[in-house]
């Protein structure tokens, strides 16, 4: 299910599930225009979407599921429904964070906006300098523009060297962009700078190699709401650790228009500027499973003191009830009352799930 068509005038997108984002944003972007889906070109677009779906241009246009006009979707019951602003307004405001708990949707129908060139791409320090490297990036990102998405990566170089790597997309002017990143280009002395024009397209592929098939994974995640000097202590330690030097963290930006819609607008709560922490370890051998899901479980229970409740459900694994509840935040109960109507009986339950109480 991998059909789209693109409506230039109305700057619109009708996409099917079993699209990419990369197959996504190739259409779109042939005509410039793209909408916020993602920073891995090979995620699927209907799970992110359902699920909020941060993204590059998030802080500019809002979530994937804030510039979502409508969709179809199959309910429990076999009808084939349509849901929009419009019609069947509350299982719109469901889908938008509510993951597949209310149907499997056949179509979704975008918002797009005009986005040619970006000015983007990271700078790349020795991991000796994160301290100082993440407490000037603590004060640039919270006075970065909506224009501009931002993101530190903690990983190891092609050579194998522990490295700090700060990525960023600006969706403005290129002159701009290159105004704006100019002091994080010139701040201490970084190995590499990779910054530069590039099209959005390219721009949505440049962490795809830290996610190959058919590595052994084990996620945790959580919302940082400020990189305090003792937190960044923390992120440091658990770098210096790593267990495989396939393994990564990263803190995505939310910001702009993204935090600058209600809590309960939509079925994705989580609305306020922070830091969206991804730890991602993967490794090869199963003889290693223990040592590195130890890492990473120990790496979040360090920074408990320093995260907020919620967690960013797409982010989620099997991690219990208690998680589910804190994806949803504010909004479960009212979530729960959807659910009891679209899907009494729980038939879609192989996702984060809401569970009927009737």
């Amino acid at each position: 299910m991998k059909g789209i068509s693109v409506d230039r005038e109305r700057s619109t997108a009708r996409a099917q599930p079993g699209l990419l984002v990369g197959e996504f944003d190739r259409e779109t972007q042939a005509f410039g225009l793209a909408t916020t889906l993602g920073i891995i070109s090979h995620t699927g677009i209907a799970g992110l979407t359902l699920g909020g779906g941060s993204g590059w241009l998030q802080g500019k246009h809002g979530m994937a599921c804030d510039n979502l006009l409508s969709v179809e979707i199959v309910t429990a019951d076999g009808r084939l429904l349509t849901a929009s602003a419009g019609e069947n307004e509350d299982l719109f405001w469901g889908v938008r964070g509510g993951g597949g708990n209310f149907g499997v949707v056949t179509s979704f129908e975008y918002q797009l906006h005009p986005v040619g060139p970006v000015f983007g791409g990271m700078v790349v320090y020795e991991l000796s300098k994160a301290r100082e490297v993440l407490r000037f990036y603590r004060e640039f990102s919270s006075e970065c523009p909506d224009e501009l998405g931002t993101m530190p990566l903690f990983a190891t170089s092609p050579v194998g060297n522990p490295v700090i790597v700060i990525f960023g997309c600006y969706s403005g002017s290129i002159e701009e962009g290159e105004q704006v990143l100019k002091p994080l280009r010139n701040f201490g002395s970084p190995f590499a700078d990779f910054f530069g024009a590039m099209n959005y397209v390219d721009m949505q592929s440049q962490l795809d190699f830290g996610f190959p098939a058919g590595r052994l994974q084990e996620w945790k995640s959580g919302f940082l709401p400020f990189l305090s000097d003792e937190a960044i202590e923390i992120l440091l330690e658990y770098a210096e650790t790593r267990p495989s030097p396939m393994s990564a963290f990263v803190l995505q930006h939310l910001h702009g228009a993204a935090c600058r819609v209600g809590p309960s607008e939509t079925a994705f709560a989580h609305r306020s500027d922070k830091h969206d922490l991804l730890i991602v370890s993967m490794w090869t051998a199963p003889s290693d499973s223990e040592k590195n899901i130890t890492w990473t479980r120990e790496f979040l229970e360090a920074l408990q003191p320093f995260l907020e409740r919620g967690v960013y459900v797409n982010n989620l694994g099997d991690e219990g009830e208690e998680r589910i509840r804190a994806a949803y935040a504010p909004n479960y109960e009212r979530l729960v009352t959807l659910k009891n109507k679209y899907d009494p009986t729980n038939f879609f339950r192989v996702n984060q799930n809401i569970k009927p109480t009737v």
